[in-house]
């Protein structure tokens, strides 16, 4: 496997880097003492990106988005993962690439607004009751005529204060089990739906995650997202490189700008008459992480490969979610003790990144769920899963 970057692939990851330090960053403490990114400010992000190219990269340049690699997204993806998910989210769109399945009319509809920026969207998939177990949905659409009626609810939807529809999972069929599941766009104002409270998070702080309720939603034939029945195959396939960016490259973004804080910190704080990275346990944090930080980064860039060439690495995005997700938290740990008591205090950014790490563990399947994965693959295909030679 040959990772060595082009020249424009330097440039792409030099210039996304720069526009995340000099446009992102900076916003960063306000939005954790307002609690959200002010509208305008909000825009100003999302004009200033599209300028340069940066929104929806993740989408093939047919449908007007950036058109790059697996590789080269996790190559920008790491970049975002430097910032707070909102800003991301304001910056360079929020794209799933399960919109790919739409029909032609439904592109004109939804997904080519996305990606010029006009409209965004969530995925509504977690429930009360389904989390992890994604087949386990209690909301239903019943069949009426040639439409729909959808009824039921969900919660832990993010941004969905800022979305103008919603890509919803529902029950059509439920005597064929996870067969039976279907996905539907569903906009905002369509009567019957309503987004309620913002559930409020330990970090994430400028996301929304709200409830939704649909109380007997009529939904047309053109809601339905690819056929009945093939929800749940869209998601595992779509979501997985979605998986893959958002919480594996992004850990390693995140990690990556925690060490430097450390390095940094550990070069100018003095005690005992001496600069603390002299000390033989603070070089211990310092190596484990870079260490960590580099195994987590090829991880990602070895399934991304895969995806490139054709394959679907289903257990290896699996691997890099539990392995990146729980890294990102030692990671963060270990930064907090290195800057002791001001890593601690919330006037430093390690606090913060410190609770917004939590999560990776849980979102997107917990680590449990994906270690369940893992090995199952290795029971049914043995060490040809790790792509031995």
């Amino acid at each position: 496997m040959d990772m060595k970057l082009t020249s424009e692939q330097k440039m792409l990851v030099e210039s996304v880097r720069r526009f995340v330090e000099k446009e992102l960053l900076p916003l960063e403490d306000e939005i954790e003492e307002k609690g959200y990114l002010e509208p305008k400010k909000a825009l100003a992000l999302f004009e200033k990106s599209s300028a340069n190219g940066f929104y929806a990269m993740n989408i093939p340049e047919e449908f007007g988005g950036g058109g790059l690699s697996a590789v080269e997204t996790m190559l920008v993806e790491e970049q975002f993962g430097h910032a707070k998910d909102i800003l991301i989210r304001r910056a360079f769109g929020n794209v799933y690439e399960v919109l790919l399945c739409a029909s032609s009319a439904q592109r004109e509809r939804w997904l080519l607004p996305a990606v010029r920026g006009e409209r965004t969207f969530s995925i509504a998939i977690t429930e009360p009751g389904a989390g992890s177990d994604a087949a386990s949905l209690k909301t239903r659409a019943v069949r009426e005529g040639d439409g729909w009626r959808l009824t039921g609810s969900k919660h832990f939807i993010s941004d969905g204060e800022f979305s103008d529809f919603f890509v919803v999972s529902a029950v059509t069929d439920p005597s064929l089990g996870a067969k039976g599941i279907s996905l539907f766009l569903v906009d905002k104002g369509s009567q019957g739906f309503v987004i309620g409270r913002n559930q409020k998070m330990m970090g994430l702080t400028g996301t929304s995650h709200v409830e939704l309720s649909f109380d007997d939603v009529a939904l047309g034939p053109e809601n339905l997202l690819g056929e009945a029945g093939s929800g749940l195959r869209m998601i595992f396939e779509t979501l997985g490189r979605v998986r893959l960016a958002q919480v594996g490259a992004r850990a390693v973004g995140k990690a990556t700008r925690l060490l430097n804080l450390m390095l940094e910190y550990a070069r100018q704080r003095r005690q005992f008459g001496q600069a603390i990275g002299d000390f033989q346990l603070v070089q211990q944090m310092l190596a484990d992480s870079a260490i960590e930080i580099n195994a987590a980064r090829w991880m990602v860039l070895d399934a991304a490969t895969e995806i490139d060439n054709g394959g679907n690495p289903r257990e290896k995005i699996s691997m890099v979610k539990v392995y990146a997700a729980e890294m990102l938290g030692r990671v963060a740990d270990r930064a907090v003790q290195v800057f002791g008591g001001m890593g601690y205090c919330a006037d430093l950014p390690i606090e913060r990144l410190y609770r917004d790490a939590r999560i990776y563990r849980i979102f997107d399947g917990t680590s449990e769920i994906h270690r369940l994965v893992v090995a199952r693959g290795l029971l049914k295909h043995g060490e040809s899963l790790f792509g031995t030679i």
